[in-house]
């Protein structure tokens, strides 16, 4: 499924900066969901964010948080529309195949979570032109 999310996000214009596969410590996972610690399902999202493998990559590009949050789809499958990822790709709300920051600065700290500024690459492809305008 990796390759599919990715060529869904491709497709989209946006540029692939940064990858790895990392299993994910409890103590990663509290602080990647902290903004719910707070919440019933709180212990549900640490348990399956580090119950296997996970493949953290960052998105380059103009408007690429909503790009990538509209590609994803509800968090509630049932509430996505067909053609996103969770709409054709999960049925739990729980347990999806997909995460995405809300917002930029999210975007920022869970960045800085999971790489480091020498993992992130910079770097020209020749379609830029053709999906950014410049």
């Amino acid at each position: 499924m990796i390759g599919e999310l990715i060529t869904r996000i491709e497709r989209r214009g946006l540029k692939l900066v940064g990858i790895k596969l990392i299993s994910i410590d409890v103590n990663l996972a509290q602080k990647h969901y902290d903004a719910h610690s707070d919440k019933p399902f709180f212990d549900g999202l640490v348990d399956f964010i580090t119950s296997g493998p996970v493949v953290a990559m960052v998105w380059s590009g103009e408007n690429a948080v909503s790009i990538v949050r509209s590609t994803m789809g509800s968090t509630d499958p049932v509430e996505s529309n067909p053609g996103t990822v969770r709409g054709d790709l999960a049925m739990s709300i729980g347990q999806n195949l997909i995460h995405g920051s809300d917002s930029e600065e999210t975007a920022e700290h869970e960045i800085n979570l999971f790489f480091t500024s020498n993992e992130l690459v910079d770097y020209n492809r020749s379609i830029d032109s053709w999906t950014t305008g410049s």
